[in-house]
């Protein structure tokens, strides 16, 4: 693990409590956001140099919460509000435990903090870009490119998000709130396991800190919602999906495709209960996008071998998701699995159909040069996966994409195509 990277994963845990414990406290949530961004800078720089605290939340909520005081002084107006909330805040709520002492603060507000950032008053891409912001602790450019729009658009429409939820009070969520932002909420966790399972950027194929937040709040929501098929299938998808993280990855930290994994490394118990999860959702009413993502899953993690997977049912599930959800990535899964099912060629046509949606996208260029390859056109597929390595900002799959390329340049066998065009992944 590289220098720093504890200290990273440990502020980036931290962050989404410490903004919701403030704005539970103060309100304005733009200057909470700012103030915690803050906090989050000088643990940055004083931790490496001293040492963590025992009670790291505790310390950024107590650094935050004076610079966001000192703030909130400086404006006249907002005086009384600042003064009210100091005296309504409980009487320990900033200090330090005794040695020896990791007591937390009483409340994890990051629950209440989702359903705030997902308010019917924002519209659906604005509830989405303000809760991958902060709650999981995602870049402005990160979520413009889950979105594959520009960075500047989506720093104006989470700016936007910010001022409209100003003064909307900060409670627990309530059977009408529930109702209202549910499918807002499951698709920002989807988005967060997304990103921590395959980051978009970076030297890590993995963000697991993300990944076990998004799992950590999905079974928050379905503790709210214990009867709801899409919570329940949500969280059959993550536990499922996360299971094979430990094979996902060799010693050099290189990508290990899905149907040459050691499956043996794979979290067993993670998948029993992922499986079991996934015969409750489909009895809780009609199965959504969720519920099959997590059949289809369950399908891929159930095979002893790579060639014991069901491809037959894995199509005939996507078969059913993109007429119920005509989403481009579910389509492109969809198109591998043809081609398990009726050849390449067969694949190739399904890919051709996604040009216009998915133009420019990396992972349509190596599905491309994936199924190329098994049609038996090289020259083709070693275009198309050195496309894709210079489309990707992820280094594992650059590599990767490169490596392949590289094979076929020298005539090595052909081997799987990526993982993350093999298998049905959020």
């Amino acid at each position: 693990m590289r220098p720093g990277t504890e200290i990273e994963d440990l502020l980036r845990l931290h962050a989404p409590q410490v903004l919701g414990a403030l704005v539970r406290r103060y309100g304005h949530f733009g200057a909470a956001e700012d103030s915690v961004q803050e906090a989050l800078l000088a643990a940055a720089r004083q931790w490496p140099e001293t040492e963590v605290p025992a009670n790291p939340r505790g310390w950024l909520i107590k650094v935050a919460s004076r610079r966001l005081v000192d703030q909130l002084r400086a404006d006249e107006a907002r005086r009384l509000r600042e003064e009210t909330a100091a005296a309504l805040a409980p009487r320990d709520a900033f200090t330090a435990p005794p040695p020896g002492e990791s007591r937390a603060p009483s409340q994890d507000d990051t629950l209440t903090l989702l359903f705030l950032c997902c308010h019917p008053e924002l519209a659906p891409a604005a509830q989405i870009a303000l809760t991958l912001r902060a709650v999981g602790g995602l870049t402005t450019a990160e979520i413009a490119r889950a979105h594959l729009v520009p960075e500047a658009t989506m720093a104006q429409r989470i700016s936007r998000a910010k001022r409209r939820i100003k003064g909307v009070p900060f409670r627990q969520p309530g059977p009408e709130d529930r109702d209202q932002r549910l499918a807002p909420v499951l698709q920002v966790l989807y988005l967060i396991f997304n990103e921590g399972y395959t980051a978009t950027s970076g030297s890590d194929l993995h963000r697991a800190d993300l990944a076990r937040e998004a799992i950590r709040l999905t079974r928050a929501v379905r503790r709210l919602l214990p009867r709801e098929g899409a919570v329940t299938g949500l969280l059959a998808l993550m536990l499922l999906t996360d299971a094979r993280s430990a094979a996902r990855t060799g010693p050099e930290g290189e990508l290990i495709p899905l149907d040459e994994q050691d499956r043996s490394l794979w979290d067993g118990k993670a998948i029993a209960e992922g499986t079991a999860l996934v015969t409750e959702a489909l009895s809780q009413g009609p199965a959504g996008p969720y519920q099959l993502q997590s059949a289809i899953a369950a399908l891929h993690d159930e095979a002893a071998r790579a060639e014991d997977t069901d491809w037959p049912q894995i199509l005939a599930l996507y078969d059913i998701l993109v007429r119920r959800t005509p989403e481009p990535m579910a389509e492109l899964g969809r198109a591998v699995a043809v081609a398990m099912v009726h050849g390449p060629r067969a694949g190739l046509a399904e890919v051709a159909v996604l040009e216009d949606r998915l133009a420019g996208h990396h992972r349509l260029d190596a599905v491309r040069a994936h199924l190329l390859e098994k049609a038996g056109d090289i020259d083709g597929a070693r275009a198309a996966y050195r496309l894709a390595a210079g489309r990707t900002l992820s280094v594992p799959e650059a590599r990767y994409l490169r490596t392949h390329a590289a094979r076929l340049s020298t005539g090595a066998p052909a081997e799987s195509p990526a993982e993350s065009s093999a298998e049905s992944t959020p």
